[in-house]
C-alpha cells in the first residue's frame, strides 16, 4: 500500500548548484543551466539560466544571455534579456539589445545599446492600458496636458 521509494522529480526551478566558467576558458555554443553562473571566461553563443549570471571583470559573452539577474563587470556583445535586475558596474561595456525589469548602473560603465524596460506585463496589455489613459480625462497636473495647452498660449499670442 505504502511505498517507501520516493521518486525524484525533475524541477525547472532555479537550482542552488553554480556553474563557473574561469578564466582562460573559451566555450563555442549554447549553454542551457537552472543554476548561478560565475563567467571569467569567453562564451561565443547563447547562455540561458532561470537563476542568476555573474560576467566578471575578464568574462566576455558575445550571444544572448536569457537569464533572471545579471551583475556584469566584463564585456557583452549581443541581445540580452533580464527579466529582474541588470546591474552594470564601472567596468561593464554592453553593446547590443537589451530588455530588462531593472536597470542599475554604476558611473563609468558603458552601455552601446537599446534598451527596453518591462514591468512583465504583456505589450498588448501595455498597448491598452495608453489608449484608455488618452481616453481618459485629462488631469490637472498631466505634464503633456500642460505642455500642449502652453503650446497652444504661445501660438494665440503671436
Amino acid at each position: 500500500m505504502f511505498s517507501d521509494k520516493k521518486e525524484k522529480r525533475i524541477t525547472a526551478e532555479p537550482g542552488s548548484a553554480q556553474n563557473r566558467i574561469n578564466e582562460g576558458t573559451k566555450l563555442k555554443g549554447d549553454v542551457t543551466s537552472t543554476g548561478f553562473f560565475r563567467i571569467d571566461g569567453v562564451i561565443e553563443g547563447n547562455v540561458k539560466t532561470p537563476s542568476k549570471v555573474v560576467l566578471g571583470k575578464t568574462g566576455v559573452i558575445i550571444g544572448t544571455l536569457t537569464c533572471e539577474n545579471a551583475d556584469i563587470e566584463g564585456t557583452f556583445e549581443g541581445n540580452l534579456q533580464v527579466s529582474g535586475t541588470l546591474s552594470l558596474r564601472a567596468t561593464a561595456v554592453i553593446d547590443g539589445d537589451v530588455t530588462v525589469g531593472k536597470l542599475a548602473v554604476e558611473p563609468g560603465a558603458t552601455m552601446n545599446a537599446s534598451c527596453v524596460m518591462q514591468d512583465g506585463k504583456p505589450k498588448s496589455a501595455l498597448v491598452s492600458n495608453l489608449s484608455i489613459a488618452e481616453n481618459s480625462k485629462a488631469h490637472p497636473f498631466d505634464r503633456q496636458q500642460r505642455i500642449k495647452k502652453a503650446a497652444v498660449e504661445t501660438d494665440l499670442d503671436d
